[in-house]
């Protein structure tokens, strides 16, 4: 049977699992060729391990903790890490999945190794195990839950300990970790309603802060960190300028030549993070993210910011949500609103703080997607005033500290403008039944009159 030139061209929107897999496996290598461009093997090898057996609460930033070279072989090796376990729980690459594993890539550069991040993995198989549920439905707690892998490290090497003993608590505590992120992160989630898209940075902020309190009552203080680097931006500009561009060349090939479905793209609130690529094809969402991954650059650098581990991780998280809950439409409220109280405090615009709570601040895009633009901008300015006040409650041990913060702004936020939005949909359909009362009345009216007649 021939096959018609519409069919022929709905084709191309086929994108099967092995493609996907293939984009990230280059994206992958990308990372890992770039890092012998910056440093010797030698440099990387003594960086790597510098990078694993270290403290890492916020900020660590590992381009400065050990070299550029050695953090990008990090991040190469926790994706493949992440790719395998995604592989053998024999899950397709959706939406939440893609965002995990940018999001793994990203903080990668300041706080996860493969050291501190097992344990956690592990503990939420062994919570599998016990519940007796397959690994593949607790998959996304056991990636993001990732979060809190800086209390490993810190319980291993920062609190005192012999190296030994310090090695074994810390694992153990990251295996108890992992064994109580999924039921809390399923009761979390109606805390914010899904307005907050890191509900497991939510999570891991709780249990951060449970278990500085712990640290702090026995005597035992944690700091947070500031270590951060600089003078990189030319270098990664080169990178991720043609990265996010061939991003999207490839996804408007895969959507075949267009952009077709993407104003309907636009008008997705986010609640709850919603699956773009189940929904709308791995075309139309690589072309989100890599706009995205352009308008997050472009912003960390008009405002003069430093392209250093902590902001790339913040960025390369909103390419990643791009397939999951964030677009060109419900992300730039938030940073308009951060931009703008921002300004008005004594927090410098081109610092790496002010950007990583306007990059991470973008968990609340469902706000903007949902309530409007004016509501996003709402949210955003009152992020960027809790989410510098927040650290302290967990130290620097939950990485995802603007999720936890964007937990509290969602709880506090939405009720309020779930009210004006609720008394302003009354006021429309007032005014929309008003009229057609109207009509009823005069037709009785004139049926009254003829009757008299």
């Amino acid at each position: 049977m021939e096959t018609t030139g519409y069919a022929k061209r709905d084709q191309k929107r086929i994108v099967t699992e092995r493609t996907k897999y293939l984009f990230i496996l280059f994206f992958t290598i990308s990372m890992f060729g770039s890092a012998f461009l910056f440093n010797t093997p030698k440099e990387i090898r003594d960086g790597s391990i510098k990078i694993l057996f270290s403290p890492a609460n916020l900020v660590t930033d590992y381009f400065a903790l050990a070299n550029v070279g050695a953090a990008l072989v990090n991040a190469s090796l926790m994706t493949l890490k992440s790719l395998f376990i995604i592989r053998r729980s024999r899950l397709s690459l959706s939406g939440p999945i893609v965002a995990a594993l940018f999001t793994i890539v990203g903080f990668s550069l300041f706080g996860k190794n493969l050291y501190n991040s097992i344990p956690i993995i592990l503990g939420v198989l062994l919570y599998a195990k016990v519940t007796q549920t397959p690994f593949k439905n607790y998959l996304l707690s056991a990636l993001f839950g990732t979060a809190l892998a800086p209390l490993v490290s810190e319980v291993s090497f920062n609190v005192g300990l012999t190296l030994p003993l310090g090695m074994v608590l810390g694992c153990l505590s990251g295996l108890f970790i992992g064994f109580i992120l999924p039921p809390l992160s399923r009761h979390f989630i109606s805390f914010h309603k899904g307005f907050s898209l890191y509900n497991i940075g939510f999570t891991a902020g709780i249990i951060g802060m449970a278990f500085i309190a712990v640290l702090r009552a026995y005597g035992i203080e944690v700091n947070v960190v500031n270590l951060i680097s600089n003078g990189n931006n030319k270098n990664f500009s080169f990178f991720l300028y043609p990265l996010f561009s061939f991003m999207f060349f490839l996804g408007v090939y895969f959507n075949n030549g267009s952009f077709k479905g993407y104003r309907k793209f636009l008008d997705e609130t986010g609640i709850g993070g919603t699956d773009f690529i189940k929904k709308y094809g791995f075309g139309l969402t690589l072309i989100n993210m890599a706009l995205l991954g352009l308008i997050s650059t472009s912003f960390s650098l008009l405002v003069g910011g430093e392209l250093n581990g902590p902001v790339l991780g913040g960025l390369f998280t909103v390419v990643g949500f791009g397939a999951y809950g964030k677009h060109i439409k419900n992300v730039p409220p938030i940073l308009v609103g951060i931009f703008i109280v921002g300004s008005f405090t004594s927090v410098e615009l081109s610092s790496t703080a002010f950007l990583l709570t306007a990059l991470f601040g973008t968990t609340l895009a469902p706000i903007s997607g949902y309530y409007g633009t004016f509501a996003g901008i709402l949210a955003g300015g009152l992020h960027m005033a809790m989410a510098a006040n927040i650290t302290n409650l967990h130290a620097g041990m939950n990485l995802y500290n603007n999720g936890f913060s964007g937990g509290f702004i969602a709880a506090i936020l939405v009720p309020l403008l779930e009210v004006f939005h609720f008394h302003k949909k009354e006021r429309e359909n007032k005014k929309m039944i008003e009229p057609l009362i109207d009509t009823e009345v005069i037709d009785d009216l004139n049926q009254s009159e003829r009757r008299q007649l």
